[in-house]
């Protein structure tokens, strides 16, 4: 049996306040949800995963379309990406499907998608997701 998306969302934020349950949500089931940058003039997409209530922690899958790249800022987290689909291109080099990329609390960086495709990536953090553009 396969669970919705709804489901696992609704339990999960049942049980979470009683007792550790497994969550199991399927992606493909969610929409891209439309983010537009005012910095970037151009918008970024996401599928919230889910966000931990206690620590703030959120697994997010994110798409940058080909040749969106948000400049250069801080977070007030680390935060992690691995390459799903098409290619990486942060401050520090490009990185294929397959790669981890950790980004420390407080680095300054950049990160977004080559010019060739949109570029996905289940995007980790270890607290609350704040943005600083420097």
């Amino acid at each position: 049996m396969c669970y919705s998306i709804d489901f696992a969302r609704k339990h999960y934020y049942r049980q979470c306040m009683t007792s550790p349950e497994l969550i199991a949500i399927d992606p493909a089931t969610l929409p891209w949800e439309e983010r537009f940058s005012e910095k970037l003039g151009r918008a970024l997409f996401r599928k919230n995963l889910i966000t931990d209530p206690d620590t703030g922690m959120e697994i997010r899958l994110v798409r940058y379309p080909a040749g969106v790249i948000n400049v250069r800022h801080t977070h007030p987290c680390g935060h992690g990406m691995y390459v799903l689909e098409g290619t990486l291109v942060t401050h520090a080099g490009r990185y294929c499907p397959g790669t981890f990329v950790w980004f420390p609390e407080g680095l300054e960086m950049e990160h977004g998608a080559s010019s060739d495709a949109d570029v996905i990536v289940p995007f980790i953090t270890n607290k609350p997701f704040e943005i600083h553009y420097v």
